[in-house]
């Protein structure tokens, strides 16, 4: 083995293996065998063990953190990280060309076509050739400092040419199409819930304190496609960034061998953004990563740094979405699942197809009159559609087929207790009124609990809580705090190390924020914002069960609907019993003050619903933006709401809107407002 006699030759060692490591990642061209290159890596690793002191900061070896973080700090952009005005006819882009040309006073211009990554947006700082800061997007004016995380993915180089004195670079961090089907597979295996997307997934692994556990993860990629701050300046030209970034070591689309076609183009007429933009959604499905669109921007940088951007957007650049993807199979089976309020939906079991990436088996069928009103039957050929984040639906079946089945037709009991079901009048819905013996109510109740939009306990997913309501060891939410290890490995596949980071899982959720301990609850008709709203009006669990209903009414935002369930819940002596439970369990909600907001948004104080779907995100993602900006998302209608966001197929709240003259606005509209 060599010798690293001293810290030059430490420091030649660490430049030999970035050689390697460039050699490998950005040019797919290896000069040395794994083997070699690992020994090389072993010889660091023991000369930084012998001598700490000569550690540098960019040493290959610090791409991973000693220890969590305890959060994430706040950094202020030096350039607003803008959001991209959206268009999606041939009409709006003819009106952004026709605008851009007014500008720059002349009849043609030159844009810069390139794809649109449905990633994390970043913006990564180097500093005389060291990288020094990566920070998320955020609002666009405040972003997350995951510096330490970024430093795990291995194509973002930790040093580049000294000669840069500043680098500001943006990009997309997001996860490969084949990484994230085995991550899901995984995830299935665990019985824990699915990520939607390679978009989710990857903002899921990013928002991990501990940089540890994301390098284990591993699969995360990035690209670079902009500069906001450079000293010397090299690039003046859109068309010339790439190549710049390339030679520097940071990945671009240039480094992506895979491809089946350079997603990069000049463009010099609409017509041209038009048959760039067809020529990429031919090839989308191809592609290794999941994009949503395509980018034009000016070509001239130095001419675009003299347009000011709106409030919202820069002026020079416009993002094409894609609409949302279909394909026809056939529709097997119609079944229905109880949800944990008892609500009964019906699902279709499909002939897998692939669709935006993914294989779609199953798709939402909304209710039993929409299934009427599309008639849709079991056997027919079926339309299914996915957007974004958004669930497959079937949209149309092919009714011409010669022999058809009968029409389908809600069935009169529950599927898991046998109970007869009701409905309401003023609802679509079909219920399980069962709601205290209903297994599939209690699971899937117990499973909201542990999940994402409840406690998010690491580890236990819907498959490990019915293992253990199968057992008996799990009935309601406290006993869960009760589970041991040796209970846990009596389920089969769960072995020691399993078993203790579940064990852990379930003793960090003993204290949740208190909002998520709310919604975890399962109160009727208590969303995200509504729990928010009511957790800052009580501060503490204590405040909650003292709550009335006159009080909750006077929480901006929460309306009677809600308030009347609140008090509904809290006059339960099971409820409260529960919550007792949990109490002596352990578990101890942490206090929760009211939040500032943004000044001068436009959802600063507003009160906000959703309904329908979205398809540039999912209403979770929608509420917590509105939140960021100081709005509140709360779930029903009333003359106090301040907008009503309508979606694809908008339930009953878009008509209550209507009847109490509430303002409504389409996604385009409320897109505009957010920024």
């Amino acid at each position: 083995m060599r010798a690293v006699r001293n810290k030059a030759d430490y420091e030649v060692l660490c430049d030999e293996i970035w050689h390697h490591n460039r050699c490998y990642f950005q040019e797919a061209a290896p000069e040395i065998s794994d083997e070699a290159f690992d020994a090389l890596v072993l010889l660091l690793e023991k000369t930084e063990r012998e001598h700490p002191e000569w550690i540098s900061p960019t040493s290959p070896t610090q791409r991973v953190g000693e220890r969590p973080l305890e959060g994430f700090a706040e950094v202020v952009h030096a350039e607003p990280m803008l959001s991209l005005e959206k268009a999606f006819t041939q009409e709006e882009l003819e009106a952004f060309y026709d605008r851009v040309c007014r500008i720059v006073d002349r009849k043609k211009v030159d844009f810069f076509g390139e794809l649109k990554m449905d990633g994390l947006a970043l913006c990564v700082t180097y500093e005389h050739g060291q990288l020094v800061r990566a920070v998320t997007r955020g609002d666009g004016e405040v972003g997350s400092d995951i510096t330490q995380n970024i430093k795990t993915i291995r194509d973002i180089p930790l040093r580049i040419s000294s000669e840069i004195k500043l680098l500001e670079v943006r990009g997309e961090v997001f996860l490969p199409k084949a990484h994230f089907d085995r991550m899901n597979a995984e995830r299935k295996g665990l019985g824990l819930p699915l990520w939607a997307n390679p978009r989710n997934a990857a903002a899921g692994s990013l928002k991990l304190l501990d940089s540890r556990e994301l390098a284990r993860r591993g699969g995360l990629s990035c690209v670079f496609y902009g500069i906001s701050r450079q000293d010397p300046v090299k690039v003046h030209y859109q068309h010339e960034l790439f190549s710049y970034l390339q030679l520097l070591g940071l990945p671009t689309y240039l480094s992506m061998k895979e491809l089946p076609m350079t997603p990069l183009r000049t463009v010099s007429s609409v017509d041209d953004m038009m048959r760039f933009q067809d020529e990429i959604r031919a090839i989308r499905e191809k592609l290794p990563f999941a994009i949503d669109g395509v980018v034009f921007k000016l070509d001239n940088l130095d001419e675009s740094a003299t347009i000011p951007p709106t409030m919202k957007h820069p002026r020079t650049a416009i993002a094409w979405k894609f609409g949302a993807e279909q394909a026809w199979t056939r529709l097997q089976e119609i079944v229905v699942q109880v949800g944990r309020t008892g609500v009964v939906t019906p699902v279709a079991e499909l002939e897998p197809v692939e669709l935006s990436g993914s294989t779609v088996a199953r798709a939402t069928l909304h209710n039993a009159e929409e299934i009427e009103r599309k008639d849709i039957r079991p056997g027919d050929r079926v339309l299914i559609e996915k957007g974004g984040d958004v669930i497959p639906k079937v949209v149309e079946s092919d009714k011409h087929a010669a022999h058809r089945q009968p029409q389908w037709r809600m069935p009169k009991e529950c599927p898991a207790c046998g109970t007869p079901l009701i409905k309401d009048e003023e609802e679509v819905a079909w219920r399980c009124p069962n709601h205290q013996h209903c297994s599939e109510q209690i699971i899937r109740g117990l499973t909201h609990f542990v999940g994402k939009d409840g406690l998010d306990i690491e580890n236990i997913g819907e498959k490990l809580i019915r293992h253990l309501y199968a057992k008996g060891y799990v009935k309601a939410p406290h006993d869960l705090f009760s589970v041991s290890k040796d209970m846990l490995l009596t389920i089969e596949g769960i072995k020691e190390k399993s078993a203790e980071n579940i064990l852990k899982g379930l003793e960090a959720a003993k204290k949740p924020a208190l909002d998520a301990f709310l919604l975890a609850l399962g109160i009727r008709f208590v969303g995200a914002g509504g729990a928010k709203r009511i957790a800052e009006a009580a501060e503490t669990i204590e405040g909650f069960t003292q709550l009335t209903k006159e009080q909750l009414l006077g929480v901006e935002g929460i309306g009677e609907e809600v308030a009347t369930s609140v008090e509904h819940a809290l006059a339960d002596t099971a409820f409260l019993h529960e919550l007792q439970l949990l109490r002596d369990a352990g578990v101890a909600p942490l206090p929760r003050s009211k939040r500032e907001g943004v000044e001068g948004h436009p959802f600063n104080t507003a009160t906000i619903v959703l309904t329908g779907t979205l398809s540039s995100m999912s209403r979770t993602e929608a509420a917590k933006r509105i939140e960021a900006c100081g709005g509140s998302v709360t779930d029903s209608v009333s003359k106090r709401t301040s907008y009503v966001v309508v979606g694809d197929e908008p339930g009953s709240k878009f008509e209550k809107a209507q009847k109490l003259g509430v303002k409504t606005l389409n996604e385009q509209e409320f897109l505009q407002l957010l920024g």
